[in-house]
């Protein structure tokens, strides 16, 4: 079973049963991660758009 990338706490997914663009929480630290590899497998940290926003108005 996979874990984490930030709290290494087991995450309750199929890894057989998820597809490239799909969305995995963790239950335990509340991280969003989004599916960028199948095989392996590959998360990447889902970007908070409004974080991303508000971040390039600071550098105005």
């Amino acid at each position: 079973m996979p874990s984490c990338p930030e709290c290494e706490n087991e995450l309750d997914i199929e890894v057989d049963e998820v597809e490239e663009g799909d969305v995995i929480t963790c239950e335990e630290c509340g991280s969003e991660f989004e599916v960028v590899g199948v095989e392996p497998l590959e998360l990447a940290p889902v970007e908070d758009d409004l974080e991303e926003e508000l971040y390039e108005e600071d550098e105005e």
